[in-house]
């Protein structure tokens, strides 16, 4: 399928995993048809809720090829390719376009970091070398540095890299990179609090982990928004504000697997070093739900 100026709710997927930690298919098989059945725009695999840091390369390709088979062109599938090493990235961002993907996520290099030349340098690389679309993705809080403004701007106007998944939560950030949104470059939220406010200033929507609890509420917000009716979609987002900051009342992803855990979905555990949430923080969690419907 296509990706073109997609716009509304994309989920951020979990991967779920068995006791013994392996990759739960038959969980994930049900999980992707929950999202399509609640109108998700798109679905993005092997994103940093979906605990790519901590599954092998044999293991993402796995996750990737079953989540295009079971999406089977219904909806756009992105998947995440990114990693600090240039060399790396630009080696599997061609691998999943191959196996069938239709737009890819890159990020940040994280840990080395690097000066604005390097960070130009390492996105248009690796948008050189495949002919599906790239969406950047800035999200210093996990990768220590962020895309510098001018960088953005230059990488807007290449003819592979379609948009950014913007996840600093600093909203004059993001004022500044809207300025560079239009026809060939979108920008989506890559936090669940901001949604609204980031689409006010031209954003399209959120690449979204409340979406795994709340698919067709998440996707209902968006697309409010879209159709004009602005005040709705901004009471939606207060309404949800409660369970989207317990979604982050510790590290992504332990919180959104506990509920959906909760819900009965059955996505099992995380990998270490993530490990279950705290007693106390759990009982905020799940009372939030409870308060809100989801339960």
């Amino acid at each position: 399928m296509k990706f073109d100026h997609v716009q509304g709710s994309i989920v951020a997927m979990i991967t779920p995993f068995n006791a013994d930690g392996s990759v739960n298919f038959e969980v994930l098989t049900q999980l992707i048809e929950r999202q399509i059945a609640g109108g998700t725009a798109a679905i993005l695999t092997l994103g940093t809720t979906g605990e790519y840091p901590t599954m092998s390369h044999e293991e993402d390709a796995e996750v990737v090829r079953h989540t295009i088979a079971t999406v089977a062109g219904r909806v756009p599938v992105i998947v995440g390719s990114g990693s600090n090493c240039t060399a790396t990235q630009i080696e599997m961002s061609r691998k999943y376009e191959e196996m069938g993907a239709d737009a890819l996520l890159i990020i940040a290099p994280y840990y080395n970091k690097a000066n604005p030349e390097g960070m130009y340098r390492h996105f248009a690389l690796t948008a050189d070398a495949v002919n599906i679309p790239c969406i950047l993705y800035n999200v210093p809080g996990r990768t220590g540095c962020s895309i510098p403004v001018s960088v953005v701007e230059r990488l807007a106007r290449h003819p592979n890299i379609c948009g950014i998944k913007e996840a600093s939560g600093n909203m004059s950030y993001a004022m500044q990179i809207a300025k560079f949104v239009g026809p060939d470059f979108q920008m989506w939220s890559g936090n669940d609090d901001i949604i609204i406010p980031i689409m006010s200033v031209g954003g399209s929507g959120v690449i979204s982990v409340f979406a795994n609890v709340a698919p067709a509420q998440c996707q209902k917000m968006c697309a409010d928004y879209l159709a004009g009716r602005t005040a709705e979609a901004a009471r939606q987002q207060l309404e949800w504000l409660e369970v989207i900051n317990n979604l982050f009342i510790e590290v992504n992803p332990i919180p959104v697997k506990a509920a959906m855990n909760m819900q009965g979905l059955n996505v099992g555990p995380m990998r270490l070093p993530l490990c279950e949430m705290s007693d106390a923080h759990a009982e905020i969690l799940r009372a939030s739900l409870e308060r809100a419907g989801l339960l």
